[in-house]
């Protein structure tokens, strides 16, 4: 016998995406336990409706009303374990992704502290790879569990069974809508050790005279940068960085940097160079403008912002002219960052 299942129907998603836009599911589940996806796995109906799996709805565009199943992830839970040299932190895949941050700070765990403030759910995390100020997820992940919709069974994931890459993973390509996560295991180093690589968050806490930096310290330079930069989905509608940072070979950069000596630029361990999004725009004449009910943030150029009741058709089309005065005055091709529905 299975676990009996609370669908709802011509369910309105409008406050679970964060950009916004007001679509409705043909069916939604808030999922609490495995059990619940066992049971959609064994129902033919739901099993055979196209499935989205939602997190905090904060990196994605809905285009049109959602014609299958929404599996809303709300499983909660953490705990942690120790070894030796490490701290072994489990959270379930609805826990909010800053919350959970803060947790680990609070309990003085350090590691997460550099992407602080990041909107979403911890299941959501690995999927792209969540990074910010010269940290990425993959560095802390020890392994995941799953669902397999393909053989109703769980199943576990190591760092590389993720195949995590700049702002992907193997769920976002192969794995898209079969395995849903179910929790993420995160190996924290007792031995410590500041991340400052990022020359912003550097300068903030050396501004206020902190040369050695605990992990809550950083963590609060880095919501107040944030803070500053990125609009309140709550007061704005956004998906946070709407583009990639585009990332180009080290001659390419070279002669980028010889035309436009204000670029800024960061050398990746194989010798290219990823190239600010945010100021590549901002060159373009985007920062601040707006076009109908869509905006470009007037402090972050990466991020566009519902001003009003925008369409999806509104915002692509602004993407689409902010990609094609990029290409044409730097040669450069702009990925969009969220999932598009």
């Amino acid at each position: 016998m299975h676990t009996p299942v609370q669908i709802q129907t011509d369910f309105p998603l409008k406050t679970l995406n964060t950009f916004g836009i007001d679509v409705t599911a043909r069916a939604y589940l808030a999922v609490h336990s495995v059990r619940e996806l066992q049971a959609v796995y064994h129902d033919r109906l739901l099993a055979g409706m196209p499935r989205l799996i939602l997190g905090g709805g904060s990196n994605l565009l809905f285009m049109r009303d959602f014609p299958g199943l929404v599996l809303h992830m709300c499983m909660k839970d953490k705990s942690a374990s120790f070894d030796e040299d490490h701290i072994l932190v489990t959270a379930a895949a609805g826990e909010n992704w800053h919350e959970f941050v803060l947790w680990t700070l609070d309990n003085g765990w350090g590691g997460l502290e550099n992407l602080a403030f990041i909107p979403g759910t911890v299941g959501a995390a690995p999927i792209q790879n969540i990074g910010a100020y010269g940290a990425e997820v993959k560095d802390f992940i020890l392994s995941l569990r799953v669902f397999d919709f393909c053989t109703g069974k769980v199943h576990h994931f190591t760092n590389d069974d993720c195949q995590f890459a700049y702002r992907d993973s193997f769920f976002r390509q192969h794995g898209n809508g079969r395995h849903v996560i179910i929790d993420v295991t995160f190996r924290l180093a007792r031995a410590w050790k500041p991340n400052l690589s990022f020359g912003e968050v550097a300068d903030s806490l050396a501004s206020e005279g902190k040369t050695t930096p605990s992990p809550g310290e950083i963590a609060q330079a880095i919501i107040a940068i944030r803070e500053r930069k990125l609009p309140d989905p709550a007061l704005s509608g956004n998906a946070g960085s709407f583009f990639k940072n585009p990332t180009v070979p080290e001659p390419f950069f070279r002669e980028l940097k010889a035309m436009h000596p204000g670029v800024p630029g960061f050398r990746q361990p194989d010798g290219s160079f990823r190239v600010a999004a945010g100021w590549l725009i901002d060159q373009c004449g985007w920062r601040g403008k707006t076009a109908g009910n869509v905006g470009v943030h007037a402090h972050q150029a990466l991020v566009l912002i519902n001003t009003g009741e925008a369409s999806p058709d509104e915002v692509v089309a602004v993407a689409k002219a902010i990609r094609r005065d990029v290409l044409d005055r730097f040669g450069m091709e702009l990925d969009t960052e969220p999932v598009f529905v």
